[in-house]
């Protein structure tokens, strides 16, 4: 999946002057760093679609795709035959979507038609049970009754507190809520509020927290966040420079679901996490550090060589993966 959006994005800036599609770019990058909430569409029209959709959509799509895969591990009987993105843009979380589950209907809000227009096109043939439909994003917003899964990616720090509330009261009408933002403290600080939304409107989080209580990190002090790896384009190298051929995606995520998602899924065992690796593991000689957060808060184990399996298990993990912390 990852190939074919790849290939649908392949010219999209053909026609485009370098430098128009560089400042359209940074722009952009200060809006989706959520400094610049609006009641306005941040795609404004065709050169800043198909600069962001170069640029952005595939960090977008790898860091839902991790937090949609972090999901779907926890639920792995579920699978959602309605999907709506809220604020969808070109469809970087539908792509998404597609890649973890099929046999779906997607509906793609959002307020910008440029944006919705070039996601037609690019999900043309591709991505044919896609619904493109242009919304306002905020106040009054709601999903159709029944829908199972809503995801929100890179939207919530373009909107106004009101209408931010508003688009997590609608995406948790949904069986399930998968919300991604920047991994910026801000960011975190968001994901942070729709998550204690979500729970106060009854949904049970999935991951990446391995409870549905109150986030043990103190504000300001430290924020979650996590890492998706991306391969540079080559506008990525004329806008931000380097010689690295990839860069590593920040974002933050929340997944929660509703009590009767799990049950219907038929999974017992289905839920968070007993903890989950919250930065990445640092290797010592004969042994690996892991920093967890759990149920009981955040804590550090230290694994071994005498641990054996685990040990292996350990020099293996990844930043973000869900762990079985030590008794």
């Amino acid at each position: 999946m990852h190939d074919e959006l790849r290939a649908a994005l392949a010219g999209l800036l053909d026609g485009l002057p370098p430098t128009q599609a560089a400042r359209a770019v940074d722009r952009l990058i200060a809006n989706y760093r959520g400094r610049t909430p609006t009641d306005a569409p941040v795609l404004r029209d065709r050169a800043d679609v198909a600069a962001y959709a170069a640029y952005r959509m595939p960090a977008t799509f790898e860091a839902v795709r991790h937090a949609l895969d972090a999901f779907a591990a926890r639920l792995p009987r579920w699978s959602p035959a309605t999907h709506v993105d809220i604020g969808g843009g070109t469809g970087a979380a539908t792509w998404a979507v597609a890649a973890t589950w099929t046999g779906h209907r997607t509906t793609v809000y959002d307020w910008a038609e440029p944006a919705l227009e070039l996601g037609r096109e690019l999900a043309d043939g591709v991505l044919p049970d896609t619904d493109w439909q242009r919304r306002v994003i905020g106040a009054g917003m709601a999903v159709p009754e029944g829908t199972d899964l809503v995801t929100v990616s890179y939207v919530l720090g373009e909107l106004r507190p009101e209408d931010r509330r508003a688009v997590v009261a609608a995406a948790a009408a949904a069986q399930a809520v998968v919300l991604i933002e920047p991994g910026t403290p801000d960011g975190y600080l968001r994901i942070r509020e729709a998550r204690e939304q979500l729970t106060d409107a009854g949904l049970r989080v999935v991951a990446p927290c391995p409870h549905s209580g109150v986030c043990p990190i103190v504000p300001g002090e430290d924020w979650c966040h996590m890492s998706a790896r991306v391969a540079r384009s080559s506008l990525h190298r004329q806008v931000k420079g380097g010689s690295l051929p990839y860069e590593d995606e920040k974002f933050s995520y929340v997944a929660a679901v509703r009590p009767e998602a799990v049950e219907g899924a038929g999974d017992t065992a289905a839920g968070a996490a007993p903890a989950r690796i919250v930065r990445k593991p640092q290797l010592r000689k004969g042994q690996v550090l892991l920093d967890l957060c759990t149920e009981q808060g955040l804590r550090r184990d230290t694994v071994t060589k005498r641990h054996g399996e685990r040990y292996k298990a350990a020099r293996d993990a990844e930043w973000g993966d869900a762990w079985e912390p030590a008794g």
